[in-house]
């Protein structure tokens, strides 16, 4: 299946054969690659290229993953996929607290990695609650417009990631519907298999500091124990 040709994939891996690779694959699947082998590399490309998406190793000299991370997100939502070594399971996790919108863990399939770079950027394209109009959502003074995928509150804007806005916007749609972990990364990350549902944790309380008054007792994002997560209208 053929990709959409305008869009751009940063790859910033220090591993020559690993970036030879992954940029191969991203190119028969018909993206234009860009590859950085370091962060300050990835920095300078990031500007002059301004990406659809970054696939990012962690381990980088120069300047580290997790660092990239949190500069990419002061400038820009664009989706990130971290590249990670099974032993570091806590820097993944701080990846996903600075933002990363999906993992693969070394060594991975690069057909896998693909897959998973088509999902993301299709998610930006279609609405992931499976309904097939863009209608605005609204609870209060909380209101989602999937057209431009934004979210304000109070008529004040908040920032999201692709699957911070995707998750609290499936929510959001079904109000007080329990979605379990396996269901939400079946619906927003594309599947469970490859997933730690840990990820699905670290999105809601990433959400609940954006959208809950006071995340520690939140009243929109709840949790269900032993079940899952809703979104209290």
């Amino acid at each position: 299946m053929i990709g959409y040709m305008n869009e751009n994939i940063l790859v910033v891996e220090d591993e020559p054969s690993i970036a030879e690779v992954v940029s191969l694959y991203m190119k028969r699947a018909g993206y234009a690659v860009t590859s950085a082998a370091d962060g300050r590399q990835a920095m300078a490309a990031f500007e002059k290229l301004k990406p659809d998406l970054i696939i990012l190793d962690l381990m980088l000299p120069e300047v580290d993953g997790l660092t990239l991370t949190r500069w990419v997100r002061e400038r820009s939502n664009v989706p990130i996929i971290m590249l990670t070594a099974r032993r570091e399971e806590i820097d993944r996790i701080a990846g996903l607290e600075l933002g990363a919108d999906d993992y693969v863990v070394k060594p991975f399939s690069p057909q896998e990695l693909v897959s998973r770079a088509r999902a993301v950027l299709r998610r930006l394209e279609r609405d992931p609650s499976g309904v097939e109009n863009d209608r605005p959502v609204t609870h209060g003074n909380l209101v989602i417009d999937p057209s431009s995928r934004t979210l304000s509150i109070n008529k004040k804007s908040i920032s999201l990631t692709v699957k911070e806005f995707d998750l609290l916007y499936l929510l959001a749609c079904n109000p007080r519907q329990v979605y379990t972990r396996d269901q939400l990364l079946q619906r927003i990350w594309g599947g469970a298999e490859y997933i730690d549902p840990g990820t699905v944790t670290v999105h809601i309380r990433r959400l609940r500091e954006k959208v809950e008054q006071d995340p520690s007792a939140p009243t929109r994002l709840l949790t269900v124990w032993g079940v899952g997560y809703k979104f209290e209208p």
